[in-house]
C-alpha cells in the first residue's frame, strides 16, 4: 500500500525533500531575531539621546557593531526565506518564477552587504 497520490505515482514525482530544511531555517532565524531585536531596542532605549554624535559613539562599541551586523544578517536571511515562499506560491510562470527568485536573492545580499558596510564604516570611524 502506497500513500502517494495516484497522479504522483504515474508521473514519478515525489517530494522535493527541501521543505523541512526551509521550514527549520525560517523558524531558527525567527527565534534568533527575538533576542537580537530586543537587545537592539533595549540598547537604543538606554542611550541618553538619539542624536548623531551619541549614535556614532554607540556604534563605536565593538559589541554594538557586532550585534547590529548579526541582526542585519539574520533579518536579511529571514526576509529572503519568506519572500521566496511567497514567490514560489504565487508566481506560476516557470521563467518568471526563476527570474524573480534570482532577483530576490541578489537584492537581499546587496541590501545586507550595504547595511553591513554602513555599520562597519561608522564603527571604524570612516576608515573603510
Amino acid at each position: 500500500m502506497s500513500l502517494r497520490a495516484p497522479l504522483g505515482r504515474v508521473l514519478g514525482h515525489g517530494s522535493a525533500k527541501e521543505g523541512v530544511q526551509h521550514w527549520w531555517l525560517q523558524r531558527l532565524t525567527s527565534i534568533a531575531l527575538v533576542p537580537l531585536g530586543i537587545g537592539f531596542v533595549a540598547s537604543l532605549l538606554t542611550l541618553p539621546a538619539l542624536d548623531y554624535a551619541t549614535l556614532v559613539a554607540w556604534l563605536h562599541q565593538g559589541s554594538t557593531a557586532l550585534g547590529l551586523v548579526l541582526f542585519v544578517l539574520v533579518a536579511a536571511r529571514h526576509s529572503q526565506l519568506g519572500v521566496r515562499v511567497v514567490i514560489e506560491d504565487y508566481v506560476h510562470g516557470g521563467g518568471l518564477k526563476a527570474l524573480s527568485l534570482v532577483i530576490v536573492e541578489f537584492a537581499h545580499v546587496l541590501l545586507a552587504a550595504a547595511a553591513i558596510f554602513a555599520i562597519l564604516k561608522i564603527a571604524l570611524g570612516g576608515r573603510l
